[in-house]
C-alpha cells in the first residue's frame, strides 16, 4: 500500500490542522493506521493509532486530549484532528500502515509509511 499525508502548513499557537493520509490499494480495511512526527534532533515520536475498523484508538500522553485519529474506510483515508497546537508541536508528520494491526504503538511494528507532512507552530 502507498500512503500518502496531507494538511501540514503554517498555524499560530492555539490553532488547529487537521492531516488526512490517503492509501492507494484495495486493502486499506485490513491495515490499523499509526501517526507519528518527528522534530529536528529528536526521535520518531508516537502520536495515535486506529484499529482496523475504528472501534480502538490509542494516544501518547503528548497528544491525548488535543489529537483525534480517525478514519473512513471507504475513502482509504485516514485523519488527524490537531487542536490547541503549540510550537512543541512543530515536526514532520507521517502516517504508516499495519497490516491486520492492533494499532501498536511501536514503529517497528508498521509496514508502510508516508512520506510525511510538515507541521510549523509559531508562539
Amino acid at each position: 500500500v502507498q500512503l500518502q499525508a496531507s494538511g501540514g502548513g503554517l498555524v499560530q499557537a492555539g490553532g488547529s490542522l487537521r492531516l488526512s493520509c490517503a492509501a492507494s490499494g484495495r486493502a486499506f480495511s485490513r491495515y490499523a493506521m499509526g501517526w507519528f512526527r518527528q522534530a529536528p534532533g529528536k526521535e520518531r515520536e508516537f502520536l495515535a493509532s486506529i484499529t482496523t475498523n475504528g472501534a480502538n484508538t490509542r494516544y501518547s500522553d503528548a497528544v491525548k486530549g488535543r489529537f483525534t485519529i480517525s478514519r473512513d474506510n471507504a475513502k482509504n483515508t485516514v485523519y488527524l484532528q490537531m487542536n490547541a497546537l503549540n510550537p512543541e508541536d512543530t515536526a514532520v508528520y507521517r502516517c504508516a500502515a499495519d497490516f491486520f494491526g492492533l494499532g501498536s504503538s511501536h514503529a517497528y511494528e508498521y509496514d508502510y509509511w508516508g512520506q510525511g507532512t510538515q507541521v510549523t507552530v509559531s508562539s
